[in-house]
């Protein structure tokens, strides 16, 4: 095996590209191997305070956006104007092309693009998905290149052993990642049991054809097969890579994160580890063959998706140099390997852990715990851990007594038909683009979020309107059926992490609707098996002039759901732990930045990342920011650049994580800037639109350039 190993490597350093030098930002993410890191040095620690703001364009709507500009040959590339992409000016932000999407798109790569071009540069394009279809775009003109897939688009609905017609939802918001000639993708499949599966896929750049697929959920024959129920593949689906894929360009191997099975936390229609669900894959970039993997947690019942970008880097372990990958998860921990063989750099424990007391859920008896480095996020929540910001005596007292009632027996305790704390939540901890490397230094640099959450199983059933009741009725039983679970009857929901969805009419149109149904925004999940009339319906209840006004509900009709013979199906909100002045009940800091040496395994430094506006105005600075989805990017200048969603860009310094420089922008943020150098300066460019849009009077956002005075740069 070891030979075979060492013969992949071989044959990727002879047949693959340079190792990139990290000076340019032609990727989501600045490299193929998701460094996020920057290689130029002209802003650095000695003059960061000179930085100034340098241009910002306008997004031209209320959208939000989290977008990772790319920028090639002078030109930066967005995303404003209602999903359009925008080709604009480097140096000033002048507007020079706008490639415009369908006003009714719902769906659509939001987080970044890919780049691609020929060896003699007359070919260059860019990738994004729209409404389940791939598509390129010639970089120079904006133009749809109709020469691509069936004019101009490829179907991602097809090829998954399912009828298309009955998947709703498969792109990613995430972009994927070129290799030569291919561009390899994931996919973010729904939430729901009838999910679609989450193949790894490789299409050519030039034809939208498809090359290689590699199946997360095996196919009989196919290794991993025996990790689930007979014929899983046919009906089972997720196990996906709705995440962040990083490449070793020079060795030819793809690593990707996999999220978890579906559904998300009742696991009954699925015994057994489910393999590759949450997993690190790596695969033959060429061919999309298995080279090794790991599983982070089996049998996941947790929804603790791995999607941060595993970060490629070459550390000194026992003496030698190895070029490992690391990868960080929602629960918390670091795990490191051999990027070419997969062994562990340290020790990981299989430890028992406790047992679901739900009739027919099989929970795997153990679970892998790496014993190096040290976890970044908390992994526990106790009455002792309440916020201290918690002042209303009623409602901490009722708080206290609903978490000493709960079932809490650690990280791992399944979800059961009582309220069971889970720490990190299955929104807390790493999530997409949450970490950076400096990829010499072997250091690592992770955001988390402290995010507890309460499950709670109710056994799945649906609400059936009469065959002859309005389209508001038959709206009502659609939002009992599948959103009253967290939004609850009165739709007033917990804000901020549930929003309200009281005369939500007044806020978004009924394509918001949709689109945040379908794909998701901020914390809630993408739920993709509504049809376009079920939408309609829902939309016609939401959106009904007197909601005062009854609904016949009285005579519709409730089933149990159930899968296979004699199973009954379950179901969980996200429990998102919130109080009533929206702030996580858990004691901050809520957002924390962490420093690790991972030549030694150890924690460097951790600080608070951001802050609560309204706390900081009262004089608690050290609280971290709230619901963060922040992307930190590291420099050759020696420093860190994030973004916060308290409408902050900070410089950190990478030696302590003390904050150099901050300024405010107009919006709030999310996802991580870009920097590059145009024209002889260096920017830091960064999307400032990341405003809830489900609250109030959505923000309109705007990209924000900074860099140091024309007459005063230094040179690397």
């Amino acid at each position: 095996m070891r030979a075979l190993f060492a013969l992949v490597a071989i044959m990727g350093i002879l047949n693959s590209a340079e190792p990139v030098p990290y000076e340019t930002w032609q990727e989501y993410g600045g490299s193929p191997d998701s460094a996020q890191y920057s290689g130029l040095g002209q802003i650095n620690r000695s003059n960061i305070k000179q930085l100034k703001l340098a241009w910002t364009y306008s997004t031209g709507d209320r959208s939000r956006y989290a977008f990772n500009p790319v920028e090639i040959d002078g030109v930066a590339y967005v995303m404003a104007k209602h999903n359009s992409i925008v080709a604009l000016d480097a140096t000033s932000g002048k507007e020079i092309w706008v490639h415009r999407t369908d006003p009714a798109t719902r769906l659509i790569t939001n987080r970044g693009l890919n780049y691609w071009e020929s060896k003699d540069r007359t070919d260059r394009r860019l990738f994004l998905a729209v409404n389940n279809q791939l598509q390129a775009i010639d970089a120079r003109s904006g133009k749809l290149i109709e020469s691509f897939g069936a004019k101009g688009y490829v179907d991602l609905r097809e090829g998954l052993g399912r009828d298309p017609a009955s998947i709703v939802l498969v792109q990613s918001l995430t972009p994927g990642r070129v290799f030569g000639d291919l561009l390899i993708l994931g996919s973010a499949t729904n939430q729901e049991y009838e999910s679609a599966p989450g193949d790894i896929r490789a299409y050519d750049v030039r034809t939208g054809k498809l090359a290689w697929s590699f199946h997360t959920v095996p196919h009989p024959g196919e290794a991993g097969y025996e990790t689930w129920p007979k014929d899983a593949w046919k009906t089972i689906g997720g196990a996906n890579a709705w995440g962040e894929l990083s490449v070793d360009a020079v060795r030819g191997i793809v690593y990707i994160p996999t999220g978890s099975p579906k559904y998300n936390f009742y696991g009954a229609n699925r015994p057994g580890a489910n393999l590759y669900g949450d997993c690190l894959l790596a695969l033959d970039a060429r061919t999309g063959k298995r080279l090794w993997h790991f599983q982070t947690v089996h049998h996941d019942i947790w929804d603790y998706d791995n999607e941060t970008a595993p970060k490629l880097l070459t550390l000194r372990h026992n003496g030698k140099l190895v070029d490992a990958v690391a990868i960080v998860g929602k629960e918390g921990f670091v795990w490191v390997f051999d990027r070419v063989t997969g062994e562990p750099f340290w020790p990981i424990e299989e430890r028992p852990v406790p047992k679901s007391d739900i009739p027919g859920e099989e929970t795997w008896p153990t679970q892998p715990v790496p014993q190096k480095p040290p976890p970044f996020a908390r992994q526990k929540f106790t009455v002792d851990d309440l916020s201290p910001f918690i002042t209303d005596g009623a409602e901490r007292a009722r708080i206290r007594d609903q978490m000493q009632s709960a079932r809490n027996e650690g990280m791992f305790t399944p979800p059961g038909v009582r309220n069971t704390i889970q720490m990190p939540g299955n929104n807390g901890g790493a999530n997409w683009g949450g970490a950076a490397i400096d990829p010499q230094a072997g250091t690592l640099y992770v955001v988390s979020k402290d995010m507890p959450a309460m499950l709670k199983l109710e056994q799945e059933t649906v609400i059936t309107a009469p065959a002859n009741g309005s389209a508001e009725e038959k709206g009502l039983a659609l939002y009992q059926s599948k959103c009253q679970i967290c939004h609850h009857a009165d739709l007033k929901g917990q804000p901020p992490a549930v929003p309200a969805l009281v005369n939500v009419g007044s806020r978004l149109n009924a394509a918001q609707v949709g689109s945040v149904v379908t794909h998701g925004q901020g914390l809630m999940p993408a739920f993709g098996t509504f049809s376009e009339t079920q939408l309609q319906q829902l939309t016609a209840f939401l959106f009904r002039k007197d909601q005062k006004a009854p609904l016949n509900a009285s005579s519709s009709q409730t089933s149990t759901v159930a899968g296979k013979p004699g199973e009954t199906r379950y179901r969980s909100g996200f429990g998102f732990m919130t109080t009533s002045t929206g702030l996580s009940p858990i004691k901050p800091p809520w957002t924390s930045l962490t420093a690790y040496d991972l030549n030694e395994g150890t924690i460097q430094w951790k600080i608070p990342l951001g802050e609560v506006p309204e706390l900081a105005a009262k004089g608690f600075h050290d609280t971290g920011s709230h619901f963060p989805k922040v992307g930190p990017v590291v420099t050759a200048g020696g420093l860190i650049f994030a973004g916060t969603r308290d409408r902050k860009v900070r410089a950190l310094d990478q030696r302590t994580g003390a904050i150099l420089w901050e300024r405010e922008v107009p919006s709030a943020l999310e996802g991580m800037p870009a920097i590059y150098q145009a024209g002889g300066r260096e920017y830091v460019l960064f999307c400032a639109a990341a405003s809830a849009t489900t609250q109030g009077t959505p923000e309109q956002g705007a990209y924000v350039a900074f860099a140091l005075p024309a007459d005063n740069q230094a040179t690397k």
